[in-house]
């Protein structure tokens, strides 16, 4: 394959993070414009709201009540990765899952880490329930990085059949 197109082929992957940016971050704007905090608006009665919360932590709150140094440690990790997955994307642009599951993954991460950087925790907004259980709260940026872990999964599966054969 020509160099040029390799490039592009890069590029797209880091287009595909930087529009998970952007929807993630345009989503939270629009629910903080929308919302105060704690106020719950049925979307799907019985299994679907919107609401606006913060989450000092991880992922579905981990570590929420840490004291404050999970904030900085969870923004150094998510650029880590990044940097990470740069530099796999160069090598491996040409493998459509991998590389979309790691761009969903960067861009989720980065989503993320400008809230914790802006204002020290992460907006949330999409409430999933069922009757009185309710799936912690979480955003676009959670949601990429959770559907990027699936790809990858589901990109190491192929690589053992593809290895068996």
């Amino acid at each position: 394959m020509p160099e040029s197109l390799l490039n592009k082929r890069f590029w797209l992957w880091i287009g595909v993070a930087l529009l998970v940016i952007v929807l993630d971050q345009a989503s939270k704007q629009a629910i903080e414009a929308a919302f105060i905090y704690g106020e719950i608006k049925p979307v799907i009665p019985g299994f679907f709201n919107l609401t606006l919360a913060y989450n000092p932590g991880a992922a579905f709150s981990f570590l929420a009540d840490a004291g404050g140094w999970q904030r900085h440690f969870f923004t150094v990790l998510a650029l880590a990765v990044s940097v990470f997955i740069i530099n796999v994307l160069r090598k491996h642009y040409g493998e459509t899952r991998l590389s979309l599951a790691l761009a969903l993954i960067m861009g989720g991460a980065l989503g993320n880490v400008i809230d914790r950087v802006a204002f020290g925790h992460v907006i949330d907004f999409i409430d999933i329930y069922y009757g009185i259980r309710h799936y912690p709260s979480f955003n676009i940026a959670d949601s990429a990085i959770c559907i990027g872990a699936a790809l990858l999964v589901l990109d190491s599966f192929r690589g053992k059949k593809k290895e068996q054969a």
